[in-house]
């Protein structure tokens, strides 16, 4: 093909924009050949770009009035012989006049339904292969292929929905932060490692042998060093990495968007970021979100959801059955109470009778469901008879006293025709991990859940510590930054009850997403050296990781607070999916790599070399992985 001269690809419209006003205009578009239609002599083309869709005309009838007048560069041969040419994704460029369609032809789906594109010149300005799948919406291909040509995916109008959703998301957020005077300030990708709860993407230093950066998982410390030189209010939509197992709400690289304030406090924040998303789903959806937003503290959302980002969508709370089998003589039951553990369920109503009910095999699944979060086994009871003469159906029934069955229908408000689950567990961790789970999962199996809502709320007065198995000690709940409440700085500082203290740390929840989490920062330097000796860190510990941030911290740092507002789960809310990979460009996979690159990729001995690393070789029967890296001397 002979270059082409850019007049025909300086498009005067897109192809989402014309309207019955255009009608009789002549324009020229370019964009993807989405289909086309040979109608024996008269061809039809749905021309694509990210605005829209315009249907293009080449009629033979009008094709002979213009007969003579053809200038076009790109092929010599009639309108007709070219529009036979052109396949699916065939790049094109048309110049036509706009007209109206026959009334039984418009299309009220399309914006543009009402008029098409009579070609009067067409360019092909690219050819295109047979993609690997049909650039559709209802793609009829594996995640796997469609990453592998990601390029092609996002041609599709979903995909390009998702990110423009992305970007309005973020344009908002900075005129909304820039009328609250906030100041945008970068901060640096490279840094040093610092633990902040999962491990570091590191980054060999070449001109310093042996040294590493970190990429950063939050700029937690650049951020709180800001507000020490005063810059009061600052946010920046951050890049953030964390080498961690991965979600369909989890990727290893993600942005958030970092807010910082000096002299603050929670009711502030929480007015600050009511307000972002007020204006957001506002400006997006058109819906107007309700304001102030609820507010649980963590104990309440534990006890009456089992997890502390709980979807309020639907009720369905988990009850406390404790105090009825304080006296029982069912083992397993008694059991768990006397090594402290929990004892709670929850009641589906209408689940036990007619079309609703549970089956057997319903039982036997959500069984195997909240095994996998450590639950040993999980009671059912069908409410046959409610009252004095209450009668349950159940495996367990018999173990129960009618007192027991009587005190649990009153308890979990059940009435005949429901089911009851309750797991008991020594540990009450699991037991809330498992009912919270099965909670969600009855919801979305019942259809319970109002898929068209957003509920938002505010959870606080998280714990500051929990303790880890893995460690074998106290680890932050948040970050190691987080201030104690007030009413339990005292005990705090004497080292007292560290599993019941509690931070000024909040999460905002949506839908039972974390979708943004912060807390007042520790501002005094006493009160940060407790905390880091509470977490185990010996000096020198503190002075090699945190040196120069306690440094900093002594000359005079304001009070502060922030919070990090997670922008692929926003967006990934706001647009309906349920992966984060839908809202994101170029994610990776679960395992952490690039089909479309094939990253990441063996590095060439050279660049090794020059950074002084070599690799390990895996040991026969060990279990380390081959791609360690060795410092050579």
């Amino acid at each position: 093909m002979s270059a082409l001269s850019n007049e025909y690809w300086k498009r005067t419209h897109t192809c989402g924009e014309l309207t019955g006003e255009n009608t009789d205009q002549e324009v020229l578009l370019c964009g993807w050949v989405n289909t086309r239609r040979d109608h024996g002599g008269l061809i039809f083309i749905d021309l694509r770009d990210r605005y829209g869709i315009t249907q293009v005309v080449i009629d033979p009838a009008q094709e002979a009035q213009e007969k003579g007048n053809n200038n076009n560069l790109n092929n010599p041969n009639n309108l007709l012989d070219r529009g036979s040419e052109i396949r699916n994704e065939f790049v094109l460029s048309v110049r036509g006049v706009v007209r109206g369609r026959p009334a039984n032809m418009v299309n009220s789906k399309l914006k543009t339904g009402e008029i098409e594109l009579l070609v009067k010149d067409l360019t092909l300005l690219s050819r295109a292969e047979t993609p690997p799948f049909v650039v559709e919406d209802d793609v009829d291909a594996s995640e796997t292929l469609r990453l592998k040509h990601r390029y092609l995916d996002l041609r599709r109008s979903t995909m390009q929905r998702n990110l423009f959703v992305r970007s309005q998301f973020i344009q908002i957020t900075r005129e909304y932060l820039a009328g609250e005077n906030f100041m945008d300030i970068e901060t640096p990708i490279l840094f040093k490692s610092t633990p902040e709860g999962a491990r570091d993407y590191l980054v060999p230093s070449r001109v310093n042998p042996g040294a590493f950066y970190a990429l950063p998982q939050s700029p937690q410390i650049l951020k709180q060093l800001l507000m020490i030189s005063g810059m009061d209010r600052y946010y920046q939509i951050a890049r953030c990495f964390r080498d961690e197992d991965l979600r369909a709400d989890r990727q290893p690289e993600f942005s958030q968007i970092d807010i910082e304030l000096s002299f603050t406090d929670e009711e502030t924040i929480f007015a600050l970021l009511e307000g972002l998303m007020k204006r957001a789903y506002k400006e997006i959806l058109n819906m107007d979100i309700p304001t102030p937003f609820n507010r649980l503290t963590y104990k309440e959302a534990m006890e009456n959801y089992g997890v502390d980002k709980p979807d309020t969508r639907f009720e369905l709370k988990l009850q406390d059955a404790g105090e009825i089998f304080a006296n029982t003589g069912f083992n397993a039951f008694k059991s768990v109470l006397s090594s402290g553990g929990r004892i709670k369920g929850i009641c589906v109503k209408g689940a036990a009778e007619g079309n609703a009910a549970f089956s057997r095999k319903d039982f036997d699944q959500y069984t195997k469901y909240v095994s996998n979060f450590g639950a040993k086994g999980l009671a059912w009871l069908k409410v046959i008879k409610t009252g004095p003469e209450t009668e349950l159906n159940s495996p367990i029934a018999k173990f129960l006293s009618q007192k027991e069955q009587v005190a649990l229908t009153k308890t979990f408000s059940a009435n005949a025709g429901d089911v009851i689950f309750i797991i008991a567990d020594k540990d009450p961790d699991v037991v809330f991990a498992g009912l919270g789970a099965l909670r969600l999962q009855i919801g979305r199996d019942r259809g319970l859940i109002d898929q068209s809502a957003f509920h938002f709320h505010w959870v606080t007065e998280f714990p500051m510590f929990e303790y880890s198995v893995e460690e074998k000690r106290y680890v932050a709940k948040h970050h190691p930054f987080t201030q104690p409440l007030d009413e339990d700085r005292e005990k705090f500082l004497k080292d007292e009850d560290l599993p019941k203290l509690r931070a000024a740390a909040y999460d905002l929840v949506l839908n039972g997403h974390e979708v943004a989490g912060g807390s007042l920062r520790i501002h005094e330097p006493d009160i940060q050296a407790a905390m880091f000796r509470a977490l185990n860190m010996s000096e020198d510990q503190i002075q090699s990781q945190f040196g120069f941030f306690m440094e900093a911290l002594k000359y005079g740092t304001p009070p502060h607070g922030g919070i990090a507002v997670g922008i692929e789960r926003n967006i990934m809310i706001l647009v309906g999916t349920e992966a984060i990979r839908d809202v994101m460009a170029f994610p990776k996979t679960q395992k952490a790599s690039c089909l479309m690159s094939n990253c990441p990729s063996v590095t060439a001995p050279e660049q090794l070399a020059e950074l002084q690393i070599s690799l390990l070789k895996q040991k026969p029967g060990s279990s380390q992985r081959s791609d360690m890296m060795k410092l050579k001397n």
